[in-house]
Formats: C-alpha cells, structure tokens, sequence
C-alpha cells in the first residue's frame, strides 16, 4: 500500500515538471540564476578572504638592533619572539642584507644611491622583522620588546611610526568583512524571494487540480507530496546544471581575475572546495525548492 501510494506521488511529481513545461523551464531558470548567485557569494568569500589575508601579511614591525649587540642575544631575542602566541614569523635581517633591499628599492634614485658611495659605509642596523597573526597584536609584541631584559640591543621599534598605517588596516579589514556580510545577506533574500515567487507561481497554475484533489478526499499530505517531489527535481536539476557549467566558467575567468589579483587562482579555489560547493549548490537549490513548494501551498493555496 505504501509503495503504491509513493509511486503516484512520484509519477505524478515527475508528471508535473515535465508536462508544464513553460512553467517547469521558468522555475529551473530562475532557480539555475539564484544558485549562481549563491555560489558567486561562496566565491567573493574565498577571495575577500584571501585579499584580507594577503594585507594581513603584507604588514610587520621591524626592532632594529644596535651594531654593538652580540649574536647569542639576537637569537635569545628572536627566540623569545617566536614563542610568543600573538607571533607568526620573525625573521632576521643582516645590515648586508638590508643594505641589498634598500638598494634595490631605490635603483631608480641616483641621488640616494649617491649619498650611500659619499658615506663610504653601511649605515643601515640589523633587524628582525615581525610578522603577527592579528594587526592588532602588534601594540602588545611593542610593549614585550620595550620590557624584555633583551632591551637593551635594541636600537629602535617602528611600531609606533607605522601605528597609523596599522590601524587604517584594521579598518578596512573590518569594512570588507562587513560589507561583505551585508551584500551576502542582501543578495541572499533577493534570490530565495525571487525563487520562491516563481514556484509559488507555477503551484497557482494547478490550484484547480488542487481543488479537484480536495474534493475527491485526498489527503493534505497526498497533495502537497508531488509538489515537493517537483521542488526537489527542479533543486536538484538546477544545481546539476549550476555546477557542471562552473568547470568552465571558472577555468576562463581565471586567468581574468588574476589581473586584479594576483596569486589567487579562481580555478584552483573551485577545484579545493569542489565538493563543499557541490554540497552548497544541492543543500540549497533542493532545500529552496521544497521550502518555497511547502510555504506556497500552505499560505496561498490554503491547503
């Protein structure tokens, strides 16, 4: 008896998608747009993530050392860094070395590169160079390096002139991750409202059926089956042809987004969370389509 009866809700599911074909095609369509939408969003994740991340790394604080400190201490020192939990990285930068970037950096600048040969020496100090895991982070690593015992090596710490720089960062690491929440939970509503219009517009289409359904005795449960049957085709089929035309998509605009940024690979993101996107994409296109098939029939249809 039971599988009788979930083989006409299935038939007449499956009937219903495809025999309304206008409809049907109008649903898929907007449902294949709002998951696009959906895993666009999944996308400017990975990569505000990963920009944030990237001026996270960009910035450190170099603790300048005077020439007189002996090498047993600098590494005392850059070892009592390291063992710090605010720490990420701290390396160690020889005046030669320094020497060599700051050259580098200013190949183009005859005139500083003339004032170097008119010294006649290597003016620049040894440095470690500290990288936090939090910007912010940066005040208490200061505060460690003027109270170490160690102190006394060092020349000079540059938080306190890149402090301002440090804090812009902290704003507009900020700004992004709320305006990114903002334009997902924005763009989010818009496309379930969107998608949950047009199936509640393709179950008006049957409410004569419905009513005929009604009077014959069927139960709430025997009519509202096959629509949920449809929303799940429909989630289902959207999110096949979503994510199948993501391979190419994806492969193509690589190359285009890394123009713009560098060292992210669009492509390379979708094939690392290949399968939490083709979770995504199921878990919200068939969740969306029995979840608007089931509000529809109940606050428009007054099963």
């Amino acid at each position: 008896m039971f599988t009788a009866t979930l083989q006409r809700i299935v038939r007449s599911g499956w009937e219903k998608f495809s025999r309304d074909t206008s409809s049907s095609s109008a649903a898929l369509l907007v449902m294949v747009i709002v998951l696009s939408i959906v895993t666009s969003l999944f996308f400017l994740q990975g990569v505000g993530s990963f920009l944030i991340q990237s001026l996270r790394e960009s910035v450190d604080v170099s603790t300048f050392l005077k020439d007189s400190a002996p090498a047993e201490d600098i590494e005392a020192l850059q070892q009592s860094l390291v063992a710090l939990p605010e720490v990420k990285e701290v390396a160690y930068v020889s005046k030669e070395d320094a020497l060599v970037q700051f050259m580098e950096r200013h190949k183009q600048d005859q005139v500083i590169l003339d004032s170097l040969d008119a010294i006649g020496q290597n003016p620049l100090l040894a440095s470690l160079n500290i990288k936090a895991w939090d910007p912010a982070s940066f005040g208490k690593i200061t505060a460690f390096l003027e109270t170490t015992p160690l102190a006394s090596i060092i020349q000079n710490v540059d938080f306190h002139e890149r402090a301002p720089v440090i804090s812009r960062l902290a704003a507009i690491t900020s700004g992004v991750r709320t305006g990114m929440l903002g334009g997902s939970i924005f763009a989010g509503l818009i496309a379930v409202l969107v998608a949950f219009n047009t199936i509640r517009l393709t179950i008006y289409s049957s409410k004569e059926e419905i009513e005929v359904m009604r009077l014959v005795g069927a139960s709430n449960m025997f009519i509202r089956a096959p629509f949920l049957l449809q929303g799940i085709i429909v989630g289902g089929l959207a999110s096949v042809i979503t994510f199948t035309l993501l391979v190419p998509l994806t492969l193509f605009l690589s190359s285009k987004l890394e123009t713009f940024v560098p060292q992210f690979s669009l492509f390379e993101y979708f094939m690392n969370n290949f399968f939490m996107i083709l979770f995504l994409q199921l878990f919200v296109g068939i969740g969306l389509g029995v979840l608007s098939s089931l509000i529809a029939i109940r606050r428009y249809l007054k099963v």
